[in-house]
């Protein structure tokens, strides 16, 4: 049964994905607009993926998200971040590789979506890119979506957090808002069974950038989240 849910599951996914292919016809619309109408596309899978799966989520802490656009640490664990995050943050743009924007139909409905894409082989530059383009779209009125362990990690392990999230709230004076989930227990990283139940999301107290250097404040996020994951990741069964 849960391949047959599964597999029904992405023949959904790929037949809703069918209008989203006319993203750039989109184009003329104002950034947050364009976002808004893109958006509708991750909530119509999140629902289908609860029907089809059986795959819920629920979320503490929405009482600390602020009242203006911040910078998001989140944990990486799986695609279902990607999606859950437009239902439960405001309009936002994420920061990713510039090599995905150049995938035909799915690259070209991204770009739509005002991401900061970077050249991750650019070194200091790409760092820069991230603080000049992250300032924009914070002024523009976009959330800022960063995973700063950089790539998905399997549920119960962790990564090396980098500073770049960090570093942009520093220069932009943009409150930071700690996330996390277990979202990769159920839809794992690289398998195609999702596996029902209840994904916890986990927001935390805001990070305020005053008087605090970078490496502070991604410190700060580092322990909260590394904590809550500690809370809320099912145990491994032993033997």
């Amino acid at each position: 049964m849960l391949f047959l849910r599964s597999l029904l599951f992405y023949l959904g996914m790929w037949l809703v994905t069918i209008p989203a292919m006319l993203a750039p016809l989109l184009y003329p619309l104002p950034p947050l607009r364009r976002y808004a109408v893109l958006s509708l596309w991750s909530k119509a899978v999140l629902w289908w993926l609860r029907v089809t799966c059986n795959v819920r989520f629920e979320v503490e802490g929405r009482e600390h998200l602020p009242a203006r656009p911040a910078v998001v640490l989140a944990k990486h664990q799986s695609t279902w971040e990607t999606l859950a995050f437009q239902s439960i943050f405001p309009a936002q743009t994420w920061v990713l590789k510039r090599e995905l924007l150049h995938i035909p139909l799915f690259g070209w409905g991204l770009a739509m979506c005002s991401p900061v894409a970077i050249d991750r082989a650019a070194g200091r530059e790409a760092l820069r890119q991230v603080i000049d383009q992250g300032k924009e779209r914070l002024a523009q009125g976009f959330w800022l979506i960063i995973f700063p362990e950089g790539t998905r990690v399997a549920p119960g392990t962790k990564g090396r957090y980098a500073v770049g999230g960090a570093m942009l709230a520093e220069k932009a004076g943009a409150p930071v808002v700690p996330v996390a989930h277990n979202g990769g227990e159920h839809w794992p990283k690289g398998r195609f069974l999702k596996l029902p139940g209840t994904i916890r999301v986990v927001i935390g107290p805001v990070i305020e950038p005053a008087g605090r250097s970078a490496g502070e404040i991604n410190a700060q996020a580092e322990n909260w989240i590394e904590a809550q994951m500690a809370r809320i990741t099912t145990p491994t069964p032993s033997g």
